[in-house]
């Protein structure tokens, strides 16, 4: 039996999770490869993995350019705004919206690209908040793209609240609540990676089939990578402590003794995909990364690929959000590397002159 990325799902899932040509889908994994998720959770992820084909299509079409923000911009204010084309980042979002009430599983959906959550449905399981395109900006250089989500339990003691109140407090729940999170990669392939709290675990899209083939399962990202992803033209914003961290890696004088590369793309999906399977760290100092969209979801599957997600201080995921667009310094990546570039200390930059790229 072939390959994919160097495994092959039936041998690390045994042939009850496979399908007959031996290869195991997302949705065979989730109902038959020995983790209890639950059938609603099976249901929800279908409509997900629905989604992420329909914007995997639309970000690789050739007539997107007519739905970037430029050229939205460019008809701003004119009588017909309501006609005018939408944003890649708005048709992703309303995407997403449409297959998660469809899906009849979630009664919230919190949304980086919205001011508020939206309130879906009484009496169902689930809260998902998303990013639904992050790294759109750069789209039209074909730069790599990706959408996060991250999955809740809806709180049933919150019910008798108004229903603006209990959409808002579902969704600025602690990371250390999700039962499941997970980004899609939008480039050379469409990867899902998840996690539904037993590892982490990468599917790969076949266009023959439409199904998402398990690809990279128990992904573990190594202790020590020989990569940093950062912006380094801050470097002279930076606080001190990030500098001399970023000095004397690259010059090979840490802990571990080679010289680090630097790599960066400026999309946040592929910038940690990249991380998650070389090792390494993956920033912005800044407060500049939302908490409850992308932090918390990808803190929660590097932890699960035994990293670690940081503010530069504390864990990711111990962090109570007190605003749904919370913003923060993150820092994801390899254990070690992550402790040895937290023991620094001073590593959050709170300068901030107010950059235009």
């Amino acid at each position: 039996m072939a390959s994919l990325g160097g495994f092959t799902a039936k041998s690390k899932m045994g042939t009850s999770a496979s399908g007959d040509n031996g290869f195991c889908t997302l949705m065979e994994y989730m109902g038959r490869g020995g983790i209890d998720v639950g059938d609603d959770l099976v249901v929800l992820f279908s409509h997900i993995q629905y989604a992420s084909k329909r914007i995997a299509a639309l970000v690789a079409s050739p007539f997107n350019s007519s739905l970037s923000k430029q050229d939205n911009a460019a008809g701003a204010g004119s009588s017909s705004d309501r006609d005018a084309p939408k944003p890649l980042d708005i048709v992703s979002n309303e995407i997403i919206l449409a297959s998660l009430q469809n899906s009849g599983k979630v009664a919230v959906m919190a949304s980086e690209e919205d001011d508020a959550p939206i309130w879906i449905d009484d009496g169902v399981p689930f809260v998902v908040v998303t990013d639904p395109l992050d790294g759109s900006r750069n789209i039209d250089a074909s730069i790599p793209t990706g959408t996060i989500f991250g999955v809740y339990k809806r709180l049933v003691e919150l019910d008798h609240l108004p229903q603006e109140e209990k959409a808002i407090l579902n969704s600025l729940q602690s990371g250390t609540r999700l039962v499941a999170s997970g980004y899609v990669l939008y480039s050379s392939a469409t990867i899902l990676c998840a996690s539904f709290g037993s590892g982490t675990h990468g599917f790969t899209l076949d266009h023959s089939t439409g199904d998402f083939i398990l690809t990279h399962p128990g992904i573990k990202i190594p202790p020590r990578g020989q990569i940093y992803s950062v912006n380094d033209a801050r470097y002279f914003d930076w606080p001190e402590g990030l500098r001399r961290y970023i000095d004397t890696v690259r010059q090979g004088k840490g802990k571990y003794p080679k010289k680090y590369s630097a790599r960066y793309i400026c999309s946040l999906v592929a910038d940690f995909h990249r991380t998650l399977m070389y090792g390494g760290v993956a920033m912005n100092p800044r407060d500049h990364l939302r908490l409850v969209y992308e932090a918390n979801p990808l803190s929660y599957l590097v932890e699960q690929a035994g990293g670690r997600g940081s503010d530069g201080k504390v864990r990711i995921l111990s962090l109570q959000p007190v605003k749904l667009h919370q913003r923060l310094p993150l820092f994801l990546g390899s254990l070690e590397d992550m402790e040895e570039l937290e023991s620094y200390g001073d590593i959050q930059q709170k300068v901030n002159p107010g950059y235009e790229v």
